[in-house]
């Protein structure tokens, strides 16, 4: 049976990490996980959950560093009354939830670095050497990154905190 908490996060891989390091957890507990599709609309999706007493808002936002765009979003969404005391957002500095995997998992000493005119996902798979070219190929990349994670220690502390602490927020009562 669901609780009226929810944690929300960015996209399909945000969501498909979380529930296969955490989902047993998180069914035991009655949390369900939602997307957001990106944080562009940050306030508006606190607007209309509405989280209040017994319906607690936790939000994962990837690239949440100081002076981004995304801590712009969070510093308006976060500022909403008579929201703020029941939603707690936190974020990972990883410019996507795939960094939050250890690069080792992948063979790697550490993850590429990517030039700004090169969209992230598509550099990371052309330099693992994997067709990188179309959507499907990118989808295909990211099946061999999830695969990749068996246990929570194949994630970077920087996401496992910020999710347990999604999960005790969501969990603890009012």
């Amino acid at each position: 049976m669901a609780t009226g908490s929810r944690i929300f996060v960015e996209g399909k891989h945000d969501a498909e990490l979380v529930e296969k390091v955490w989902g047993d957890d998180l069914r035991v507990e009655g949390v369900v996980v939602e997307l957001l599709d990106g944080v562009d609309d940050l306030a508006g999706a606190v607007r209309d959950f509405a989280p209040g007493p017994g319906r607690r808002m936790g939000v994962l936002v990837d690239h949440l560093v100081p002076g981004s765009k995304e801590s712009r979003l969070v510093e308006e969404a976060t500022g909403i009354r008579p929201y703020a005391m029941h939603l707690l957002v936190v974020g990972h500095p990883y410019v996507d939830v795939w960094q939050s995997v250890r690069p080792q998992r992948l063979g790697l000493d550490a993850w590429p670095t990517i030039p700004r005119t090169v969209e992230w996902k598509r550099g990371v798979a052309a330099h693992l050497g994997w067709p990188h070219e179309t959507q499907a190929d990118i989808a295909r990349a990211w099946r061999r990154i999830l695969g990749s994670v068996r246990t929570y220690a194949d994630l970077e502390p920087s996401l496992l905190g910020r999710v347990e602490e999604l999960i005790d927020f969501v969990t603890t009562p009012a």
